[in-house]
């Protein structure tokens, strides 16, 4: 069995890890310039492969032609993909004898796109998945194989959510590796009428809003929690919230109703405590040692108004 492997974050590795020995080629983005000092770093794949001895490519448009045929000379049984980040052209696909298959983080058809694990989050929904696919031109809109279904914990994060469907993927790409190479396996065409879209996360729907349902806000903080991370603007400044949860209570949205085990904020319809914070410029600490430290109070409204 040969496959090329098409993966870059954190949520390709464990799938990588599980089936390296029949993977003849990882591929990847580029290395990219991060922190304050822009250091060039490669993507969490490329340290993958490198350790396990893979051989990597980094090309900047996978729809470069003299990769496509770089690729071609591989003589891949399939493309295995989890997490790359560009579309594969048909071109592509069609250099490996099965064509490519897809790790997807949702159960599809629903949240098709970048962002799926974040996006199924932010809409409260209870249970979620891997989806084996078969590519096509489309985003996503390729034939099922199987899907993996795993209930969402109360409060889980996208980055625990992430890591836990990871292994979901790893699990469903071992069990079928086989049936890949040989062919044997049975394709559904997606239900067009349920299919929803998953974009990028923009930077303005990580900020908290106090007018949201507090429902809606916790959403909102499992979504983007670790990464990019949820903000509220107060009358203090900015915090990064690490941690909350859910809460009783009600008053104006933006007012404090409670100073106990963290700083409890009334939202529409409801309440959220946070439990650790980070002012703008300064490092995490828990809610109730950014309270006495800031000397809220009871009643006091942290709108910025």
């Amino acid at each position: 069995m040969r496959f090329v492997y098409f993966g870059t974050g954190s949520f390709a590795l464990p799938a990588l890890r599980r089936i390296a020995k029949h993977v003849c080629a990882v591929v990847t983005q580029p290395d990219k310039p991060t922190g304050r000092k822009q250091v060039l770093t490669p993507t969490p794949a490329k340290v993958l492969a490198t350790e396990l001895g893979i051989p990597v490519f980094t090309p900047q448009k996978a729809r470069d032609l003299q990769f496509i045929e770089s690729i071609r000379a591989l003589d891949a049984d399939a493309l295995i993909v989890a997490s790359y980040g560009q579309i594969l052209k048909p071109a592509l696909l069609e250099s490996a004898k099965r064509g490519g298959i897809n790790l997807h983080g949702s159960i599809l058809p629903a949240y098709r796109g970048a962002a799926p694990i974040q996006r199924s989050l932010l809409m409260g929904e209870k249970v979620t998945g891997v989806t084996l696919m078969q590519m096509d031109a489309g985003m996503d809109t390729g034939d099922i194989i199987e899907i993996a279904e795993t209930p969402v914990n109360e409060l889980e994060t996208y980055g625990e959510l992430q890591d836990r469907l990871a292994e979901i993927a790893a699990d469903l790409i071992e069990k079928r590796l086989e049936d890949l190479y040989l062919g044997n396996y049975k394709r559904l065409p997606q239900d067009e009428s349920k299919a929803t879209l998953a974009p990028k996360v923009e930077r303005y729907e990580t900020i908290l809003d106090f007018e949201e349902p507090a429902h809606q806000t916790v959403c909102r903080w499992q979504a983007f929690t670790p990464n990019p991370g949820v903000w509220a603007a107060t009358s203090l400044g900015r915090l990064k919230i690490h941690r909350l949860t859910h809460s009783d209570g009600a008053d104006e949205p933006g007012t404090i109703i409670a100073l106990d085990e963290g700083i409890t904020v009334a939202h529409h319809n409801g309440a959220v405590t946070w439990l650790q914070v980070q002012p703008e410029g300064k490092t995490a600490m828990s809610a109730r040692d950014y309270a006495r430290g800031a000397r809220l109070t009871v009643g006091q409204s942290l709108r910025n108004t």
